[in-house]
């Protein structure tokens, strides 16, 4: 099972949707992939910023994940950054930041297998081997 299966898991995507999820989960990876955000470090400085570093502590951390409620969530995202990539993907932003509320503490759990902020370099690699499994998961 790779990192994409995993998350999907973790998040409980999977049945008619799938296909729907897994675009969300692409735009979620560009997200924090995104030089608005800069990777998990980036996404945690954010956090931190607004208030909310224990959260993003707890997916990062081997431990339990503490959820987000989309109203937390939108105090914290870059607003453009979101705009671009939910536009990429076309899927509507409050959208997808519904989804992110529910799936961004697994996928920050799963890219952070260790407990540790992968370098952007690790981080790049794993984002990469999650959309190659995106897009051969899409043809069964």
């Amino acid at each position: 099972m790779g990192i994409f299966d995993d998350i999907k898991a973790a998040a409980g995507m999977g049945g008619a949707s799938q296909g729907q999820h897994q675009g969300a989960l692409s735009a979620i990876l560009d997200y924090v992939n995104s030089p608005q955000v800069g990777g998990i470090s980036g996404l945690q400085r954010m956090f931190q910023e607004k208030g909310l570093g224990g959260i993003v502590s707890s997916w990062i951390s081997t431990g339990q994940n503490l959820p987000i409620s989309t109203d937390q969530l939108n105090n914290v995202l870059h607003c453009d950054a979101l705009q671009q990539i939910a536009q990429k993907y076309g899927i509507d932003p409050s959208q997808l930041t519904s989804v992110m509320s529910s799936v961004l503490p697994s996928v920050v759990d799963k890219l952070t297998p260790t407990g540790q902020v992968p370098d952007n370099n690790a981080l790049q690699e794993l984002i990469q081997a999650a959309r190659s499994m995106a897009a051969g998961s899409g043809s069964k």
